[in-house]
């Protein structure tokens, strides 16, 4: 089983349950889909054929640069110099290939997409250096697989470095990574004032998310693990004091029913019905009151889901509005994002139950539906106050006006406190938090609802009916019971700073505070690093938060490294973190010394350009920093800066570089990186997919790769007749 491809394993899979062809044999038919989109009217006069025909159309490959602003740069020119040219004028399967283009609405064209499916792109031979390339960079966080209309919520947001952000339902992580990525704009900055705090409900899908926030080596993001309908509040300390941490930023991205992505999740078209809208709305409408009650006034917070269905749209805002008393307004967004096709949110709409009753308002509503259909569903009665909420600033994406899935977003920007943060004062006692780690502090209590008519009103918090609107209730959280290492925060003493601190000659200003471990007994294995914001919220939350992961790598303990001055070597996840406070340990070196350290397991110190040789012979054993520095002068060279771990032997130096990241970087200098399959027989392809599994799992796990024990044969390369490095 362990050496069958994904594609024989799904073969294999719906072969035993009698899947047969599997997705083949979906038919994209649903009946009460089209009446209920029909009757609705959001599609425009005589488009609806088009939109189910774009609705059964496969969905585009796109794919996002990511990485800091600089090494984007470079990607991007990669991709459009190199591969982007070899895909243009090719036909496969009998289908013509169309070259790549950018999205006219992501700036700098840091999105592309092609109408190359991803099956081809795996299985073409023609197409095989380009899926490699795919793979490799988006293992070392270069390029993001993402779907369109899922770039835009982050985009909206308006990040800058100081923000201070939640992302709510965040699971996988694309859109946390875009996050991640407007945080470090600046390369010039290790630690922005700002950070990211990404929380899912779903403890499995919380660790999906810490693998794809570790490819970007941040230390300003922190992955919490919580029902976002009642994500803690958390207190940080201001000058001294304790104070209720508001984000300027939220990402309120909600569970939903997905009727937008039926071009990518075939299986929604036989399980459509609408009822999924009529139980999902309860829970959205608490996920996004949690939301602007953490949000700080004149901060914004964006509210998306991929359901084109009011229900789980316009109705959470309206009612969201309603609740708010003025406090919210629905932000303008028209001039955002230029070249983006979206339809204005609707002031009207109506209900439809799976048996395809219709009705209009809340009155019509028999009582025995009164647990499924809840008053705020509908649109506001009042004309003034419809009119007063400008839903029509939402915006609705439909798949056939620019080849996209289905997406609804708008943006609300807090004016002025909750109302009933503004009844209910926050105390000066600081309430234990209850078993599921939530302080029930007055100031963020949910309105009362003030109404003499039994059920004209959404249903109080925690009542029967209220449940009946979302899944059913989680287990409670025991904080102290899940299996998660504690962060510990190491003393501007601890003895672990004494080698370190002259080994590297860190700066007076390094900021040792920030430096934290995973245990509290014996030798501490690896040092992290957080922000100093991240820091104060975890050192003021700690029975509050349940925290899966923070911090990136900066120091892993090397034994052998006591003997030339210091048992920590540098981690390459850290290095751009940590490296504006080294001032010893550095050696500058070239775009060719750059290759002979990726290419050659362990080259003699001679095979150096004669700068960097002569740094290296001054230095002694141990761990050190390789250093490139761009040449504005020679526009042929990488116009950014690379900075890598490495190691001086006694006679010889390597790249400490986990395969992948060799891989960016070889290409960014222009070797052309493929791993040639043809001619291998099954004994090798074996071997080679044993250690290249072991190598992924090894970059998986944080772990810097060894090249030379049981990595990828990277000695002098062997040049084709087309100048490549196979590899």
């Amino acid at each position: 089983w362990g050496k069958k491809s994904s594609d024989e394993r799904i073969a294999i899979c719906e072969s035993l349950i009698g899947w047969g062809a599997g997705y083949a044999d979906i038919v994209k038919e649903n009946k009460l889909f089209e009446h209920y989109y029909k009757e609705l009217g959001l599609v425009p006069d005589g488009e609806f054929d088009q939109f189910m025909e774009a609705m059964r159309e496969p969905l585009p490959s796109t794919i996002r640069i990511t990485g800091y602003k600089s090494h984007a740069k470079e990607i991007l020119h990669c991709l459009k110099e190199k591969y982007f040219k070899d895909l243009q004028e090719l036909e496969i399967e009998e289908q013509k290939i169309d070259a790549p283009q950018p999205l006219s609405w992501y700036p700098d064209e840091q999105a592309w997409h092609t109408n190359i499916s991803r099956k081809i792109i795996r299985k073409s031979p023609l197409l095989e250096k380009f899926h490699q390339f795919l793979v490799s960079e988006t293992e070392s966080g270069n390029i993001s697989r993402q779907e369109a209309v899922s770039m835009i919520p982050p985009l909206l947001l308006s990040i800058q470095p100081h923000h201070k952000i939640l992302d709510m339902c965040a699971a996988p992580g694309s859109k946390t990574a875009q996050l991640i990525e407007m945080l470090h704009s600046d390369m010039d900055i290790p630690f922005p004032e700002g950070f990211v705090i990404a929380n899912d409900v779903d403890n499995k899908r919380c660790y999906l998310l810490v693998h794809q926030a570790k490819r970007l080596n941040s230390p300003c993001i922190m992955v919490v693990n919580h029902d976002a309908s009642c994500i803690p509040t958390l207190q940080v300390d201001v000058d001294g004091k304790k104070d209720v941490l508001y984000y300027d930023r939220i990402l309120c991205d909600v569970p939903c029913s997905g009727d937008g992505t039926m071009r990518k999740n075939i299986d929604v078209w036989k399980k459509w019905t609408t009822s999924n809208s009529l139980h999902l709305h309860g829970l959205q409408l608490r996920i996004a009151v949690r939301g602007v009650e953490q949000l700080a006034v004149g901060g914004r917070m964006v509210y998306s889901t991929c359901s084109l269905n009011p229900i789980e749209d316009e109705a959470v805002i309206a009612a969201l509005l309603e609740k708010s008393e003025g406090a919210l307004e629905l932000a303008d967004c028209s001039g955002d994002l230029p070249g983006l096709k979206w339809m204005p949110g609707v002031t009207s709409w109506k209900l439809m139950t799976k048996e395809g009753q219709w009705f209009l308002d809340w009155s019509e509503v028999p009582s025995s539906r009164h647990t499924q259909i809840r008053p705020t569903m509908f649109p506001p009665k009042d004309p003034e106050k419809l009119a007063d909420m400008h839903l029509e600033r939402c915006m609705r994406i439909l798949p056939h006006h620019q080849n996209t899935g289905g997406f609804f977003v708008a943006v609300l920007v807090k004016k002025a406190p909750m109302p009933w943060n503004k009844r209910y004062p926050k105390t000066s006692a600081v309430p234990s938090p209850t078993p599921e780690g939530t302080p029930q502090e007055a100031v963020e209590d949910p309105p009362e609802e003030k109404s003499d008519t039994k059920g004209t009103e959404e249903a109080p918090k925690g009542s029967k009916q209220d449940k009946l609107c979302g899944p059913p209730p989680s287990k409670k959280i025991k904080l102290f019971g899940y299996k998660e290492d504690p962060f510990v925060f190491l003393t501007e003493d601890d003895p672990v700073f004494t080698t370190i601190q002259s080994f590297y000659d860190l700066a007076p200003g390094f900021p040792k505070l920030n430096v934290l471990t995973r245990t509290h007994d014996g030798k501490k294995r690896h040092l992290y690093m957080v922000s100093k914001e991240l820091r104060n919220v975890l050192l003021n939350n700690s029975e509050r938060m349940k925290v899966i992961n923070t911090g990136v790598k900066v120091w892993s303990r090397n034994s052998d490294g006591e003997e030339f001055g210091c048992a920590f070597r540098l981690a390459q996840e850290g290095i751009y973190t940590l490296q504006p406070y080294i001032r010893s340990r550095i050696i500058q070196v070239s775009v060719e010394d750059v290759k002979v350290l990726l290419t050659q397991e362990n080259p003699f110190l001679n095979k150096l350009e004669d700068k960097a040789h002569a740094q290296a012979k001054e230095m002694v054993m141990g761990s050190i920093v390789l250093k490139y520095i761009p040449n504005p002068n020679n526009p042929a060279e990488p116009q950014c800066p690379i900075q890598l771990c490495g190691w001086r032997g006694k006679t010889s130096i390597r790249a400490f570089v986990p395969r992948n990241e060799r891989f960016h970087y070889l290409r960014m200098l222009g070797v052309e990186v493929f791993r040639d399959k043809q001619g291998l027989g099954q004994k090798s392809k074996d071997a080679e997919t044993e250690a290249n599994d072991k190598m992924e799992r090894d970059v998986e796990e944080g772990e810097d790769v060894d090249l030379e024990n049981g990595g990828e044969n990277l000695s002098e390369p062997q040049t084709d007749s087309e100048g490549e490095v196979p590899l």
